[in-house]
């Protein structure tokens, strides 16, 4: 029971309170544990009418999944200013942000959760991969179809920073900064392991790599290198 007037809201607006409890809730814990019960006590409002605005579990979860990938998505965005090692390394920071606040629910969501062999859930969870291939793709200055090698690159490097985020999730057993850096460096590392093969990406490297500083990221993942092959 509650005390006091309870403002009554409107059907969007009830909506999208739904939506956000069930968010905090499933970033907390592995969805397939949240229960609708919990969600309209957290709400203040009853089980059925949790399901006078959602007709179950599923489709609020898609529905709160959706808002938590397009705030993923954003967090890839970039202004196209300064050395790319400085902005990759400032979206990799966003990356953890965003994994550190929704932990389970991001384990549940790429590990396998109650969405799992949904369209919607897998479109969602493409959307955020292409968002972020598309952003990664403007910072090297590509137009238009990118090279296969470059593609390669980019797309293997946001499998990468998946695979890396969960594993970290698992007791975080190394520093998180430290994997912020590396995961910038893995991106040179495998852009330069690229470039071995292909002169055309490796005129892309050496024109996105000439304004790179000397305190940078990449030069410091070469400086790295040089030292450990003497």
């Amino acid at each position: 029971m509650t005390t006091g007037v309870r403002r009554r809201m409107a059907v969007e607006e009830r909506r999208q309170q739904l939506i956000g409890v069930a968010l905090d809730l499933f970033s907390r814990r592995s969805p397939d544990e949240v229960s609708i019960d919990e969600i309209a006590a957290a709400a203040g409002i009853s089980r059925p009418l949790v399901y006078h605005y959602f007709p179950g579990k599923l489709s609020l979860y898609e529905a709160a999944l959706k808002r938590a990938s397009d705030d993923l998505a954003q967090r890839f965005v970039e202004p196209h200013e300064g050395p790319l090692g400085s902005r990759l390394l400032r979206v990799m920071g966003r990356y953890f942000d965003f994994v550190d606040e929704h932990g389970p629910g991001f384990s549940a969501l790429m590990r396998g959760g109650p969405a799992v062999g949904s369209s919607t859930t897998n479109a969602l969870i493409d959307g955020v991969r292409q968002a972020a291939y598309l952003q990664i793709l403007s910072h090297l200055g590509v137009e238009g179809p990118p090279p296969a090698r470059l593609e390669l690159v980019v797309r293997s490097w946001i499998s990468l920073a998946e695979s890396t985020a969960l594993i970290w999730l698992d007791g975080r057993r190394v520093p998180r900064r430290e994997l912020e850096v590396q995961l910038v460096h893995d991106f040179g590392a495998l852009a330069a392991v690229s470039a071995a093969h292909d002169e055309e990406m490796g005129a892309l490297l050496r024109r996105v790599f000439a304004d790179e500083p000397a305190d940078g990221p990449f030069t410091d993942l070469v400086t790295r290198l040089v030292a450990l092959a003497s």
